[in-house]
């Protein structure tokens, strides 16, 4: 009733913002700008609605056959043998202790042999593990392996584990699945995931649905399960073309003969990237990028298993709502553009055509989603105010239409999500366009380490100075041609 009554205010207010606007001035010549916000958002908007046809798509017609061909005969797609390998890394122990319960669980029920592969740096995590495991797996059915990292980061500690599955020569059909340490599993998780590997020969490694509990601020709550909802339906709608972009790091599973091979595993530990004005500088975050270039690069294929569920543990970097999207958004775009500047150069042939779209469409939006804000505050600060009333009524309508539309995804959708989807189309474009031009800053949000510096002295000072450069040249190169526009 309560999140009703919020939504009806929601209403009140957008009809509000709608008597604001003079109907005289329509119907005046100065309102042209409507025509060219309106073409801007057919454009974007069109390709909303291509994802949202694509998802629905697979989720309604294509998963649910692939599905019931399993179901028919679920053994003869079953793996040999199942890993879990799970990383942990100065984690609340309540949540440490429930992500294992919820591994060993289903490492027991999962229908095939499993061992569950541990990467820690503490002792006390150590002990935990051990007795966790005792506790959900009395019968011992479950082998488990312990690889103490040195706390050099998630990388490191991911290839040690992953060079410990391959020391036990797993067979061609096993299948791993990579856990984050605040990652819960749901029920049958696994057993619904890795049956895919049996009926796709060609799947390299496929990634799950995601719930999410978040220690913060409601706003922060509504923040994380909005992008969950619009991260489901992009999934999918990637996943009818079997190239989903990333191999999502709190939990994917990979064919073992894919995992333990020496160029997948050298890319997760060491990867890297050599621009043309910042050099060659190594990938601090980001592991899911780096798995998901291996398996383009060797040429299998990837998917999404939308009914297979995870419940992850969000800790927001700070107290406050703006500073922690901001350092979130930083981090994950920052991987993003990073990866996209070498996905592209695999070419269309080996993305497929829409994948490759994809990438192309994602350096331009960051651009395109600021022409609405800012040729409506330009016309209305030299023409008329009531151009960014129409604005801001545009808005307000258009993302309550894309907020009612999430509910397709079967995630919650609350009556902030309106007001939410416009603050990460605005902030998620210019921390994009900053990322851009910073692609070697980097940093992670729970150990709080940034990258060092390898090229010290006058090197270091010049890309700085480039970086910003260049930003300040692209910026004001936007701003003059959004000038042009207005005065045209």
């Amino acid at each position: 009733m309560k999140n009703m009554a919020e939504w009806l205010l929601w209403l009140s207010v957008v009809m509000g913002l709608a008597l604001l606007i003079d109907p005289d001035y329509l119907d005046s010549g100065d309102s042209k700008f409507i025509l060219l916000i309106g073409a801007i958002g057919l454009w974007r908007y069109s390709i909303g609605g291509l994802h949202l046809l694509r998802g629905l798509w697979f989720m309604r017609v294509t998963f649910p056959a692939m599905r019931r061909c399993i179901e028919r005969d679920p053994q003869s797609y079953a793996p040999s043998h199942i890993y879990l390998v799970v990383t942990s890394f100065r984690i609340p122990a309540d949540t440490t202790w429930n992500v294992y319960a919820s591994v060993f669980r289903e490492a027991v029920n999962c229908g095939a042999p499993a061992t569950v592969v541990v990467s820690i740096v503490e002792r006390a995590d150590e002990n935990l593990i051990r007795q966790c495991h005792r506790e959900f797996d009395q019968q011992g059915c479950v082998k488990l392996i312990i690889c103490r990292a040195r706390g050099t980061g998630k990388r490191d500690g991911l290839a040690l584990a992953f060079r410990a599955v391959s020391r036990t020569m797993p067979d061609k059909d096993a299948v791993v699945g990579v856990v984050d340490g605040d990652t819960m599993l749901a029920p049958d998780c696994v057993r619904d995931s890795v049956c895919f590997f049996g009926l796709m020969p060609n799947l390299g490694g496929l990634t799950t649905n995601e719930q999410c509990v978040v220690r913060g601020s409601r706003l922060m709550r509504d923040w994380h399960t909005m992008r969950f909802a619009q991260r489901h339906l992009n999934m999918c709608s990637m996943a009818l073309s079997r190239r989903v972009l990333t191999m999502t790091g709190r939990m994917s599973f990979f064919r073992a003969a894919v995992l333990t091979s020496p160029e997948f595993i050298a890319d997760v530990e060491s990867d890297y990237l050599v621009h043309w004005r910042l050099g060659k500088f190594r990938f601090l975050t980001g592991d899911d990028k780096s798995s998901w270039n291996a398996l383009m690069t060797l040429g299998w294929d990837t998917f999404y298993v939308p009914d297979a569920h995870t419940l992850t543990v969000e800790h927001p970097p700070h107290h406050r709502f703006v500073p922690a999207t901001l350092q979130l958004m930083f981090r994950w775009y920052g991987n993003s553009l990073r990866q996209n500047l070498r996905a592209t150069q695999l070419g269309w042939r080996r993305l497929g055509v829409f994948a490759t779209f994809v990438l192309y469409d994602q350096r331009i939006s960051m651009w395109t989603c600021l022409i609405g804000l800012t040729v409506a505050l330009m016309m209305a600060s030299l023409q008329h105010w009531q151009v960014f009333a129409v604005y801001v009524f545009w808005i307000a309508l258009s993302r309550t239409l894309v907020a009612a539309l999430l509910t397709l995804t079967c995630h919650p959708v609350g009556p902030l999500y309106p007001v939410l989807l416009y603050y990460n189309q605005i902030v998620g474009s210019l921390v994009k366009i900053f990322a851009l031009f910073h692609l070697d800053r980097q940093s992670w949000t729970r150990q709080k380490t940034t990258l060092s510096v390898q090229n010290a002295g006058f090197d270091a000072v010049l890309n700085r100075i480039s970086s910003k450069t260049m930003l300040f040249a692209a910026g004001s190169v936007f701003v003059c041609l959004m000038v042009l526009l207005t005065s045209s």
